[in-house]
Parts: structure tokens; C-alpha cells; sequence
């Protein structure tokens, strides 16, 4: 079978033999290219004999289709209580990171990292599914509640999908892009484009310097910061402004199992209720051969790339 590695640096589709684990048989169907798979494999972090892909989804045997949460939690006591996004084996092991991902024709994961899809959704959007319980669980961790005035700083995939979940929660939410094509996927998602004035809740979505700065600035007195993303270095806060504003800043990791269901399940249903978050963040679709030139898409954001998506 076909799976997308990395080869000195860059990434290739090799042909490998079938998984032979145990666990259940995912013939992908979708596996997206996240930001962090780009800054892993220029930083080295992609180890050349896995393959990569922690954004999946795909069809069983008997056709049920599914999302995949790439992380399986262990025994251990933060799993246990539904915080395996702090597990450090848990993460290490992810899919995708630790171990083979999704970028293959098939893919074999224990049955309880399986997320089960309502037949109105199309298996080519869920690869989405894992990035949008990234924006669950961050609104899960800020309580997040109907109401709120909202601002993302950052239009990115992980922007979009955060202020789509937003406006799913019944919240008023503005958007801070710089390219066209995020302007047009905001309008699909029918979110405001220029913020203004103070917000409750600012994410930001950028993980940059200047981006974490103007977040503060949309911040009300006594606002939540949820950092959505980060740089992989260090986060730098301006200090009189975010002290003076007495911010509750958050940061959050992946996901677990915050509230009732699992962030993942609750993600899926997100997207189930609105099909045209994947119309409007999926811009590129390429087949499983084309990886290399899929990539190299996914780094150019003036160009219009937002989510780019493998289909073996």
C-alpha cells in the first residue's frame, strides 16, 4: 500500500506493506495536512520510518464511516480521568507523531480511538473533525457559554474552525484574517471581519508576537485569552497591558474528555450541523501520489491555502 513519509527532509509516498497491529481497519478516505506537521518535518521532529497524518477519517470494512482520535489513552491517572491531553505517553504516542498516521491507503487504531459519523456526513470533510475538537476543548476549558462576544485573531484553519464552533455556541464572533481567500471562508461562515471595540472571550490563532499583542487589545476589562496556537519557542505577553486588563489567560493542548462526551464526538457533531465549515476551510483536495506537491501548497497562505487535503 501507498503511505507519505518523510526522506530527508522532504516527504515522499512509499510503498509499504499492509499494517499487520492489532486493531480495527480504517480504509482512509481523507487525511488533512496540519500546521504542525509542516513545522515538524522542517524542524526534523517526523521520524523517516512513520508515517505522517493525525487528521483522518475513512471507512470500515463494512463501510461505517468513521473519524479517528489519534491519541489512545493509557492507564495512567490523567487518562483515566479524561485529561489524557497532559499525558506525555499519550501525546508521544499519537498517531501521526509517535506512530503511523493517516497518509496511507489504511490505517489499523483500537477501536476506542474511533469516532463514529452520521451518514449525512461526507468522510472526504471529517478529517476535520480532529482539528475542530482542538477548538472544543479550548472553549470547553474557558466555559465558553451563548452570548459571548467573540474575537479569533488569526484566520488559518484553526481560526476559522474556532470561530465556527463560536457562532455554533450562539456567540457573536468577528475574525482578524489577512488574505483573501480567509476573508471568503469567513463570509461562507457568515463571521464578522473586522473586529472592533472589546470582546469577552479573544482567541488567538496565530501564535505569534504581534498576534498575542492585538488579542490583548480586543480583550475587555477581565476578559478571557484562550491561546489557541503557539510558537514553538517561547509566547511573549506585552506585561502592563495584560496585567492592567487582569486577564485569565489559558492555554490548551489537543483535547480529552472535558464535559459529557468526548471533545472529538462533540466536534463531529459541530460539523455534522454545518457542512459548510468543510466548504469554506477545505480549499485544496489532492490524491495520495501528489503528497509532495500537496505540501508545498499547504506553506502558501497568499496564495490561497487554508486546508489542504489528501484522498488516497
Amino acid at each position: 500500500m501507498r503511505a507519505v513519509r518523510t526522506d530527508s527532509g522532504r516527504v515522499r509516498v512509499f510503498d509499504v506493506p499492509e499494517p499487520e497491529n492489532e486493531g480495527v481497519r480504517v480504509r482512509v478516505r481523507a487525511a488533512g495536512i496540519c500546521g504542525s506537521d509542516l513545522t515538524m518535518l522542517d524542524k526534523g521532529f517526523l521520524q523517516p520510518g512513520n508515517t505522517i497524518g493525525h487528521e483522518f477519517a475513512g471507512l470500515l470494512d463494512d463501510d461505517t464511516p468513521v473519524a479517528v482520535q489519534p491519541l489512545e489513552p493509557c492507564a495512567c491517572e490523567l487518562c483515566r480521568r479524561g485529561d489524557y491531553q497532559l499525558c506525555p505517553a499519550c501525546l508521544g504516542g499519537a498517531f501521526g507523531i509517535g506512530r503511523d498516521g493517516g497518509m496511507a491507503d489504511e490505517i489499523r487504531v483500537p477501536q476506542t480511538c474511533l469516532v463514529p459519523l452520521t451518514p449525512s456526513l461526507r468522510v472526504a470533510d471529517a478529517s476535520l473533525v480532529e482539528p475542530l475538537a482542538v477548538c472544543v476543548h479550548g472553549f470547553e476549558k474557558v466555559g465558553l457559554a451563548g452570548g459571548a462576544r467573540v474575537a479569533v485573531v488569526g484566520a488559518g484553519s484553526v481560526g476559522l474552525l474556532a470561530a465556527a464552533v463560536a457562532r455554533h455556541r450562539g456567540c457573536e464572533v468577528d475574525i482578524v484574517a489577512r488574505h483573501e481567500a480567509q476573508h471568503r471562508a469567513a463570509e461562507v461562515l457568515r463571521i464578522g471581519r473586522e473586529p472592533s471595540g472589546e470582546y469577552d472571550l479573544v482567541v488567538d490563532a496565530a501564535g505569534s508576537e504581534s498576534a498575542v499583542a492585538r488579542a490583548i487589545e480586543l480583550c475587555r476589562p477581565g476578559a478571557d485569552l484562550l491561546l489557541l496556537a503557539w510558537d514553538w519557542e517561547r509566547i511573549v505577553l506585552p506585561g502592563v497591558a495584560t496585567a492592567a486588563k487582569e486577564l485569565v489567560i489559558r492555554a490548551t493542548m489537543t483535547y480529552g474528555h472535558t464535559s459529557a462526551a468526548r471533545d472529538i464526538d462533540a466536534a463531529a457533531s459541530v460539523l455534522t450541523a454545518h457542512p459548510e465549515i468543510a466548504d469554506a476551510v477545505i480549499t485544496h483536495r489532492f490524491p495520495l501520489d501528489e503528497a509532495p506537491r500537496a505540501f508545498e501548497v499547504a506553506r502558501d497562505r497568499k496564495a490561497g491555502a487554508i486546508k489542504v487535503v489528501l484522498e488516497p
